[in-house]
This record gives C-alpha cells, sequence and structure tokens, in this order.
C-alpha cells in the first residue's frame, strides 16, 4: 500500500474517518478527495487487471508516454492510499472485507448487476456492516442501469451541450466534466447528512447519485424557462437569455478581452457614464432590461466601438472602481496567477514519487469554534 504524500490543511475535521474508495474516472474520486483534504484516511481500491484507474493513461501529448500517472488522475486523488486489487482473488477480497468491517463510507460507480456480483450492493453489505455508509455514483438511475455514461454523454443527453455554443454553428461542450463534479458535490451532501443519521441512530445508509439527477438539478433557469415560458433555451455564445448585457465579450485596444454581467439598471447607467455614453441611458431600446434583451444587437454596436478604445486592465480598474460587473477574459496560466489562487494549490507525490500539483476542492473555510475557546 503507498500513500501520497502531502500537506494537509490545518483544519481536519474528518479525523479518524476511513473513507474506502472503490469509484474511478472523477465524480467519485472528487468525493473521496474531498474527505482526504478534511482529514479523513481514504484508501483508494483501483483494478489490478485493467491497470488501475483508467484516468492514469488519461495523458496529454506534452506529458511523459513512460509515467504511471496523468495530471488528470493527479487532479482528483490528492492525500489518498492507493492499492492494486483484484476484487476476484479471495485472498484481496478477504482484505478488503477486513478493511469494510470498520471503514465509515464506501464509494463506489458499479454498474448494479456488477455490484450484485461482488457483493458490494447496499443490501449485502448492510446485512455484514451495518454501520458502513454506501457512497454510490451511477450514470442515468435505476431507469437505465446499465447504460455507460461519461460526462461527455451526460452533456448531450441532458441539454447542456444543446445550448452551449454560437448561434448557427455546432454544439460545444463545457470544458470540465462539470456532470461528474456536480454529481460529486450532491454525493458528499448526501453523505453528510448519512454521518449526521448515523450519529442518531448507529446504522450506515445508500446514498445514491446518478449524473442524470444531478444534470437535471443544475439546469435551473434554463429549465423554468421551458417550464413556465414553453421557450426552448438555444446556444447563445455566452450571452444570457434574460439579461442584457450579460456575458457579452468585447475586444479592447491591447487585443486582451473583457466580459460584461449588467445585472441592475444601476450597472447599466455607470457602465455608459464611465464609456461616456450617456445618450443611452435615454434611448428607449435601452432604459430597461426586458429591452435591452430585445435589442441586444442594437446595443453591442453601440457598446463595442467605445470599448475597443480601452486598454482592458485600465477599464477594467475604471469599472471596478463604481461598481459594474466586469472580468477579464484570463488563460488558465494567468487564472492561477492571481491573487488568492496560491492558496487553493495544493503540492504533494504521487505513489509512483512523480511529484503533483492541484487545486484544492474544498473551498469554503471552516474553524472549529473550539479553537475559540481554547485560545480564550
Amino acid at each position: 500500500m503507498l500513500k501520497s504524500e502531502a500537506t494537509m490543511p490545518s483544519n481536519q475535521p474528518f479525523a479518524g474517518i476511513t473513507i474506502i474508495e472503490l469509484a474511478s474516472v472523477l465524480a467519485g474520486p472528487a468525493v473521496g478527495m474531498f474527505f482526504a483534504e478534511l482529514g479523513a484516511r481514504v484508501i483508494k481500491i483501483e483494478n489490478r487487471k485493467t491497470g488501475g484507474d483508467v484516468t492514469r493513461r488519461w495523458k496529454l501529448p506534452t506529458e511523459d508516454p513512460q509515467g504511471e500517472f496523468s495530471a488528470y488522475y493527479a487532479s482528483v486523488n490528492y492525500g489518498k492510499e492507493v492499492l492494486l486489487v483484484d476484487l476476484a482473488d479471495p485472498e484481496d477480497r478477504a482484505w478488503l472485507d477486513s478493511l469494510l468491517m470498520t471503514a465509515d463510507v464506501v464509494l463506489s460507480n458499479f454498474r448494479p448487476a456488477a455490484a450484485q456480483r461482488l457483493g458490494l450492493d447496499f443490501a449485502s453489505l448492510h446485512q455484514r456492516f451495518p454501520r458502513l455508509i454506501q457512497g454510490e455514483i451511477t450514470g442515468f438511475g435505476d431507469d437505465d442501469p446499465d447504460r455507460p455514461a461519461f460526462d461527455m454523454v451526460l452533456q448531450a443527453e441532458a441539454g447542456f451541450l444543446y445550448m452551449c455554443g454560437e448561434p448557427g454553428r455546432n454544439p460545444v461542450k463545457m470544458p470540465v466534466a462539470l456532470i461528474d463534479l456536480m454529481a460529486a458535490h450532491q454525493l458528499k451532501e448526501g453523505l453528510l447528512l448519512a454521518l449526521w443519521e448515523r450519529e442518531k441512530t448507529g446504522l450506515g445508509s445508500r446514498v445514491h447519485c446518478s449524473l442524470l439527477a444531478a444534470a437535471l438539478a443544475s439546469l435551473a433557469n434554463q429549465a423554468t424557462n421551458w417550464l413556465m415560458g414553453a421557450t426552448i433555451p438555444q446556444p447563445m455564445g455566452s450571452c444570457h437569455p434574460n439579461i442584457a448585457p450579460y456575458g457579452d465579450i468585447y475586444r479592447c485596444a491591447d487585443g486582451k478581452s473583457l466580459v460584461l454581467a449588467i445585472g441592475t439598471e444601476a450597472h447599466f447607467r455607470c457602465l455608459c457614464q464611465v464609456l461616456e455614453l450617456e445618450k443611452l441611458i435615454l434611448d428607449t431600446r435601452f432604459t430597461r432590461n426586458a429591452e435591452r434583451v430585445r435589442y441586444r444587437d442594437a446595443l453591442n454596436a453601440l457598446l463595442a466601438p467605445a470599448i475597443v478604445a480601452w486598454e482592458r486592465d485600465v477599464l477594467m480598474t475604471r469599472l471596478n472602481d463604481v461598481g459594474v460587473p466586469a472580468g477579464a477574459v484570463r488563460n488558465m496560466a494567468e487564472v492561477l496567477s492571481l491573487p488568492g489562487a496560491e492558496r487553493s494549490l495544493l503540492i504533494y507525490t504521487l505513489p509512483d514519487g512523480t511529484p503533483a500539483r492541484c487545486l484544492r476542492t474544498v473551498a469554503f473555510d471552516w474553524e472549529s469554534g473550539a479553537s475559540f475557546e481554547n485560545s480564550g
């Protein structure tokens, strides 16, 4: 067994909790990493017969083809103990069962038939380990249990792909496996509920989330635009169907770009004042958001020439000073050079000794009240 060497965060509310991670790829491992970041012991069990988690081999052309791990793998496997196991081997299975006897949570993403065959479905586990909590991720849930599912498939099936992209052009996927990550967040919430329930009952429970359910739960206003307005959301690039200018991207004099997110009439007035376009405030096509949405193209035709006269950083400073929501369109190198980005960085060593860097999955700050009591 090999454990990744890492500097763990100082706040470890899950110290003493043991997580057995039988899941692979992204959603399940992201849940395991969440607990690892907060102090849990996370034991990642990978399939020895298939060479471990498939993401070990999902490498960029710039990565070492002979290396054992990919950057993709490193992104969600911080702070875990890693072991290659054959669950069909009686000795390996007996070892796993000994771990499950004292574990708190087991994470899996097996198809239901495979879970039952392995005796790793909740009914089998609960009979043998009644305090054990199972966190389970599937693709399409009980309605289509055997259908293989990857994030790209779910982006298509849940409507995200249809909505993403430019009008009249091919759909465009989101550049991260966001549905996997949303399912991970849903499962984390359910597992926290299950841990709390076990404090009261002493019994474990099953928390199941499908990628499809997580995707549907995240459609928000776009789904409601159909449910209440009978409007099928169409691809609009980065623009917003209900607000303007919001998501509209403008080129500046230095060739860099910025995006506006004008959410209120006060924002629009301040924007016009900074750009010396006060006449637009009185133009009946733009006085209210509803009109700006209707006349979005005409508005952009007036804003674009005014914005392109500015250097981006100068204009961003002016907009920020008067409270106009605007963002610089940054590449990844620029993003990770932002003030504060360093606090999100995790540096550790993969089981084969490879140095790894990734970003925290825990974005909140947590401080126990006990620390205040003790400091007093």
